[in-house]
């Protein structure tokens, strides 16, 4: 099986070197996401806006987690002086509590993750709309992204985020 596979490696490296003798130069871009996500003025703005949405259910969830502590602590230490009636009932009130919390942290992720899915996704398409004109402007014949190395002279991030800048839609 090996032989078979370096074989077909040989033959592969011998066409390249053959063919690239003849190969017209190919104009290769870079554009890195993670950058759009976090630099884009569509980006910036879109998580300000995420988080004026999401910030009052932040913090109802933060002050239902700090009450949830203090009546904790509150049994915690004074379990050993209770009835065991008021005990169990303080448990019971603890467990519901914790559920409730359980159940409104977690719709609050999934709504997070909707919402910053749904921004991702808009910004996503801007982008490609830039990069597409970007490539057609500059006569570039392949543009990829999230790759695990590229040289740093074929980054052309910052020019699609200047034309992210520059559009209507980003304002």
């Amino acid at each position: 099986m090996n032989k078979k596979i370096a074989i077909l490696l040989m033959a592969l490296m011998a066409s390249l070197s053959v063919s690239s003798a003849f190969a017209v130069e190919l104009k290769v871009g870079y554009v890195n996401t993670q950058r759009i996500f976090r630099d884009a003025p569509a980006a910036v703005k879109a998580a300000k806006k995420i988080e004026q949405e999401f910030s009052k259910r932040d913090q109802d969830l933060q002050h239902m987690a700090k009450q949830l502590q203090t009546m904790q602590e509150g049994l915690e230490k004074n379990a050993v002086t209770m009835a065991e009636s008021e005990r169990r009932t303080k448990e019971k009130d603890l467990n519901e509590l914790s559920r409730e919390f359980q159940r409104k942290q977690r719709e609050f992720r999934e709504d997070l993750n909707l919402r910053q899915n749904e921004e991702n996704a808009a910004i996503i398409e801007k982008a490609n709309k830039a990069i597409k004109q970007l490539a057609e402007a500059e006569k570039y014949d392949l543009i990829v992204q999230d790759v695990v190395w590229v040289s740093p002279k074929l980054d052309v991030t910052e020019k699609v985020i200047k034309a992210l800048s520059e559009s209507k839609d980003a304002k």
